[in-house]
C-alpha cells in the first residue's frame, strides 16, 4: 500500500484526495494530514482515516485545541516545522502538496529533498523557486507529478512523444466569471461577484486568481519549470466548457489533448497512481449528448495579469517570488475591501517593477524577497 501525507487536507484538493483514498482503501493509506487552523474538519479526518500524525500549522492553537476529538491513534502536532517533518518522514511514500500559496514551499521542499513522489497542487512552489526545486528533484530522485488540471493534462499528453518533440503546449482557461467584459466593466467588481466561478469549486484565493487570470499567469510560470519549456512555447486559450484541460502540439503537427468533465479527483488520482490507471470516482464524458467546445483568444488587455506571467517566465530569477507574494497580499486586501478588483494586477506590476532583480537567488534570498514584497503590497490602498 502506498502511504500518503496530505498537506492541506481540509482544502478542496485535500478533501478530494481523501475521497480518492476512500474509494481505493486497498491501495492507499493516509499516514499524515495537515491544515492551518480548521480544527473540526481535521479532527473529523483523523477519526475517519486514523493517520499517525495530524498537524495544525497555526502554533497559536497549541494551548486551546484538545486531543479528545482526534483519533487515539493520531499524534496531534503543531507548527510549520511539524509539517516539514511529516513531508520528509521515511514512512511517507507520496506527499500531496496542497497548502495554498508560498506557505507550502517549505514542506514541498522537504518532500523533494527527501526524494518523495510529490503530487504538486501548490503551483506557487514552482512560481517562487522553480529552478531550485527542479534541480533539487533531479539530484534526489524526487518525482514532481502535477495535480493542476491543466498541467496534469499536459503531463498525460506528453506521454505521446519525447520532450524534444514538443513544439508548444496550450493551457486552457475557463475565462472565469468576467469573460467578455471590458476593463471599464470590471471597475466595480465586488468580492462576491469575483467568487462566483462558473465552473470550478475552489478556495477563495484561487477563485479570485481565476477571475483576474492571475491563476493562468502562475500556471505559465509553473509550466516553464515543470516541463523545461521556453515561455514562447506556452500559449493560453479560453475554453468556457472546461472539458479540454490542455493540449500538447508536437513538431510533426499532431495535437494531443486530454478531455474530461471538470472534476479534480481525476488529476489527483492520476498523480497518486501514475504510471498506472485504475477505475476512478470522477464523472465521465457522455458522448451521446450534444457537446459544443469553444476556444477563444485570451484578452490580455482586459486581464493584464496574464502578461505578467509571461514576463516572469521569460525573466526568471527573483521575479516569480515577488509576483506571487504581491498577488497573495493584493487578493487578501481585495477580499477585505481595501483594494479594487482592477488594482490587483496594477499593484503586482508596481511591486514587480520596484524590486531589486536577482538573476540567481538562493532559497534564503527568495524568502527575504517574499517578505519584502508582502510588506510593500500592504502599503497600497484604493
Amino acid at each position: 500500500m502506498k502511504r500518503i501525507a496530505v498537506l492541506g487536507s481540509t482544502g478542496s484538493i485535500g478533501t478530494g484526495t481523501l475521497d480518492v483514498v476512500t474509494a481505493h482503501r486497498n491501495q492507499f493509506r493516509v499516514v499524515g494530514i495537515a491544515a492551518h487552523r480548521k480544527v473540526e474538519l481535521l479532527a473529523e479526518q483523523s477519526c475517519l482515516f486514523e493517520p499517525r500524525w495530524a498537524v495544525l500549522g497555526d502554533e497559536s492553537l497549541r494551548e486551546t485545541v484538545s486531543t479528545k476529538d482526534f483519533s487515539p491513534k493520531t499524534e496531534l502536532l503543531f507548527g510549520a516545522d511539524s509539517i516539514e517533518r511529516i513531508a520528509a518522514d521515511p514512512e511517507v511514500d507520496i506527499v500531496v502538496a496542497a497548502i495554498v500559496g508560498a506557505a507550502g514551499l517549505r514542506s514541498t521542499w522537504a518532500a523533494v529533498e527527501a526524494g518523495k513522489r510529490v503530487a504538486i497542487a501548490n503551483k506557487e512552489t514552482l512560481v517562487v523557486a522553480g529552478p531550485l526545486v527542479t534541480e533539487l528533484a533531479s539530484r534526489t530522485g524526487a518525482e514532481l507529478i502535477p495535480v493542476d488540471s491543466e498541467h496534469c493534462a499536459v503531463f498525460q499528453a506528453m506521454q505521446s512523444g519525447k520532450p524534444s518533440e514538443v513544439k508548444r503546449i496550450v493551457l486552457t482557461a475557463s475565462g472565469g466569471p468576467f469573460r467578455g467584459r471590458t476593463t471599464a466593466q470590471l471597475a466595480d467588481v465586488t468580492p462576491k461577484m469575483a467568487l462566483a466561478h462558473p465552473t470550478w469549486n475552489m478556495g477563495p484565493k484561487i477563485t479570485i486568481d481565476s477571475a483576474t487570470m492571475m491563476n493562468k499567469a502562475l500556471e505559465v510560470i509553473e509550466a516553464k519549470w515543470l516541463f523545461g519549456l521556453d515561455a514562447d512555447q506556452i500559449e493560453v486559450v479560453v475554453h468556457p466548457q472546461s472539458i479540454v484541460h490542455s493540449f500538447v502540439e508536437f513538431v510533426d503537427g499532431s495535437v494531443i489533448a486530454q478531455l474530461s468533465p471538470p472534476d479534480m479527483t481525476l488529476p489527483i488520482q492520476y498523480a497518486l497512481t501514475y504510471p498506472e490507471r485504475m477505475a476512478g470516482i470522477s464523472p465521465t464524458m457522455d458522448w451521446a449528448a450534444a457537446t459544443t467546445l469553444e476556444f477563444l483568444p485570451a484578452d490580455r488587455e482586459t486581464f493584464p495579469a496574464l502578461e505578467l506571467g509571461y514576463e516572469v517566465a521569460r525573466r526568471g530569477g527573483s521575479s516569480g517570488a515577488v509576483l506571487n507574494a504581491a498577488n497573495e497580499i493584493a487578493v487578501e486586501r481585495f477580499l477585505a475591501g481595501k483594494l479594487q478588483f482592477t488594482d490587483i494586477p496594477r499593484v503586482c506590476r508596481a511591486v514587480l517593477d520596484g524590486h531589486n532583480f536577482d538573476p540567481n537567488p538562493t532559497l534564503s534570498d527568495l524568502v527575504k524577497l517574499d517578505g519584502w514584497a508582502r510588506e510593500e503590497t500592504r502599503t497600497w490602498t484604493c
